[in-house]
């Protein structure tokens, strides 16, 4: 803008001045053609008189410097002239101002010269005896003067246009300068110009408008935000081109990677199935798939983003489903497991009870035959009763209620019911700790507690030990159940609370069991509140240890 004035305000000088030069040479181009005229007529009368008296002798002795004298007889015939000879000069009759003094007494013309740029005036006089006196003057033409002014009108004009241009500037500046100094952050509080006024009042208005914008935006983006964020599904915004537009802090977490805003939604997978779907959302068509990604099993809802009947981009929604497919495959798995475990109790038993239907026991071995039948059925009525335990600890539907227990005499009373199997596994077993009070549900802990001390004897070697240990700190209560048996391998630790899982398949089937012991005693610490530890080395024994919080809360 400052530019613009100052551009404006020496075009403005530049003109003005030479207008007004224009102006002046004109008026002191006429004003001195006025004064010449004015001189020729008081020097032709002052001339006249001398000339009525004496002739031509008069004009011989007078010395005319700026003027040429001319003297013509009544015919024309010049009969003096003071710049040229007389005798050579065609006659001047015909002449204008010639013509006109003769008729009216005086005569008034001019002539300019286009080679030499000179305007001559001439003015006649008749005399008493009819003869003409003509006086002339020469003055230059307003180019000619011009051109011989050349040069100090350029001094002139480079000194009035830096004049210009220093008041330009600053008048500019001093224009524009209230505008700068404007305060468009609160335009009603500004005093500028009152040619202003009217756009700082729109300013303004639009000001409140933008601010309400602004703010209702940024609220619904704090909305948006606060709802995405609490999310634990991981969600996408796509453009048309693939690239992300914005995206959840679980989404990043579900594919473990940075936030990746203003990338291609390819970076985040490259799978086949996720091209497929991306591909077919971006063409207006819902898609839904399982990805694998590095937290496990995503599902993927995909869908379009339509704006006037065209794809404009597409919403990716990212649920985490491990868990939900780990349990699918658990549940089919335990219902194998749960299959096969009960055809064969019932297998036997169907076996057995046949050969005495049919008559090929013989009647002193009806008693064994009864036997094998009565413990298969036991063995079946134990998995039943392990698999309905199992289904209460999962949907919480325990009938028993909380208290405060005695941890040592819990434990005591536990290792009093194995005693008679401790003795017969030649397996010592004893308790280490002080009396601990913990509020828990007691069968399900004495339940766990059985388990884990009936695996230790079970799998112990003749002559080993069995120890419970009670310990506790500010913040929990732990009982570690530590034996000196046959260990679990390394690669089997992590599958062995698992339903129906065996180390060894064959010696389990010795021993006997339903393969549901340790998964019961996982569901029932998990239910009380509390975690396993497992430390076991191969050939050496097995510690596992129940840690509870001592703020245990109630299922």
């Amino acid at each position: 803008m400052t530019k613009k004035i100052f551009k404006s305000i020496i075009s403005v000088s530049v003109i003005v001045f030479a207008l007004g030069l224009a102006f002046v040479m004109g008026i002191l181009y006429r004003y001195f053609g006025d004064e010449i005229k004015e001189e020729l007529r008081k020097e032709a009368s002052y001339l006249a008189v001398g000339v009525e008296k004496n002739g031509t002798e008069y004009l011989e002795s007078v010395t005319f410097d700026d003027s040429r004298i001319t003297y013509i007889a009544e015919d024309g015939t010049v009969l003096y002239d003071s710049e040229a000879n007389s005798d050579s000069m065609d006659n001047h009759g015909h002449r204008e101002e010639v013509v006109e003094a003769a008729k009216q007494g005086s005569g008034e013309a001019y002539r300019i010269s286009t080679t030499l740029s000179e305007r001559t005036t001439y003015y006649a006089l008749r005399l008493t005896d009819g003869t003409i006196l003509r006086v002339s003057s020469t003055q230059y033409s307003v180019t000619a003067l011009m051109y011989r002014l050349l040069r100090p009108l350029i001094l002139i004009l480079l000194l009035m246009f830096a004049l210009s241009a220093f008041f330009a500037s600053k008048i500019a500046k001093w224009i524009v300068k209230p505008m700068n100094e404007l305060d468009l952050d609160h335009p009603e509080e500004n005093q500028a110009y009152e040619e202003v006024a009217p756009l700082l009042s729109k300013i303004h208005k639009q000001n409140r408008q933008i601010k309400n914008q602004i703010d209702t935006a940024m609220q619904q983006q704090a909305e948006f935000s606060i709802i995405t964020e609490n999310m634990q599904e991981g969600l996408l915004v796509i453009d048309k081109y693939t690239m992300i537009l914005s995206g959840n802090s679980s989404v990043w977490k579900l594919f473990q990677t940075k936030e990746k805003t203003g990338e291609s939604v390819y970076s985040l997978d490259r799978s086949e199935e996720f091209r497929r779907v991306v591909e077919n959302v971006l063409e207006g068509r819902h898609g839904e798939t399982v990805l694998r990604s590095p937290a496990g099993h995503v599902r993927l809802i995909a869908n379009p983003v339509i704006h006037e009947e065209e794809t404009v981009g597409a919403v990716l929604l990212f649920v985490n489903v491990t868990e939900e497919i780990e349990r699918e495959s658990l549940r089919r798995e335990f219902s194998a497991n749960v299959s096969h475990e009960l055809k064969t109790p019932l297998t036997s038993i169907s076996g057995f009870a046949e050969i005495i239907q049919d008559g090929f026991v013989k009647p002193e071995d009806i008693k064994m035959f009864a036997g094998r039948i009565y413990k298969e059925a036991q063995r079946l009525i134990q998995l039943v009763q392990d698999v309905i335990k199992i289904s209460q600890l999962d949907e919480k539907e325990i009938p028993y209620e909380w208290q405060n227990e005695d941890l040592y005499c819990l434990v005591k009373d536990v290792l009093d019911h194995l005693a008679e199997v401790a003795k017969k596994q030649d397996v010592q077993m004893d308790i280490e700790g002080d009396r601990t009070i913990l509020r828990t549900v007691r069968p399900i802990l004495e339940e766990a507690l059985y388990n884990l001390c009936d695996n230790a004897i079970k799998y112990n070697k003749p002559g080993g030990n069995v120890r419970i240990v009670l310990s506790e700190d500010p913040y929990e209560i732990r009982i570690a159940v530590k034996d000196t048996g046959i260990g679990i391998p390394q690669e089997d630790q992590g599958r062995v609370f698992e339903r129906f899982y065996r180390v060894d398949k064959s010696h389990s089937k010795e021993i006997g069991g339903t393969g549901l012991g340790l998964s019961i005693v996982k569901h029932g610490v998990t239910f009380l509140g509390g975690s396993l530890e497992l430390e076991s080395e191969e050939g050496k024994g097995t510690k596992i240890t129940m840690v509870f919080p001592k703020d245990t809360k109630e299922s």
